[in-house]
């Protein structure tokens, strides 16, 4: 079992990026035996569509949960039809995350927490 927790760095020690589609990398990990990647997010820096296009690169990845801070509706329907658990609300170090996780701290979510385009530079919402 994986899940993929946004990240603003490559670590554990990094902080939960507030951001699903736009996240700077996303660490897969599997809680069980601490294996992980960190993989950057090519995504980022699209015009649009970055939200879906990370929910297929995740979806791809056989990801079974996601943990962010945020997720707009249109990651949250990619997301969602690939039958991954999504948890949003989270904040603070990865490996806090993970031992939350673990733990059954973390409750999933039923639909989107922000509206599209949330984190583009220049968003009002950003």
């Amino acid at each position: 079992m994986k899940i993929c927790i946004t990240s603003q760095g490559n670590n554990f020690e990094s902080q939960i990026d507030p951001r699903f589609g736009r996240c700077a990398f996303f660490i897969i990990i599997d809680p069980d035996t601490s294996d992980f990647e960190a993989i950057k997010n090519t995504s980022a820096e699209s015009a649009g569509g970055a939200g879906i296009q990370s929910g297929k690169f995740i979806a791809d990845k056989q990801v079974k949960s996601v943990i962010t801070g945020n997720v707009g509706p249109n990651a949250f329907q990619t997301l969602n039809a690939a039958g991954i658990e999504i948890i949003t609300g989270v904040s603070g170090l990865v490996k806090d995350a993970i031992k939350k996780y673990k733990r059954g701290e973390l409750k999933s979510t039923n639909s989107a927490n922000v509206q599209s385009h949330f984190g583009m530079k220049g968003s009002q919402n950003a």
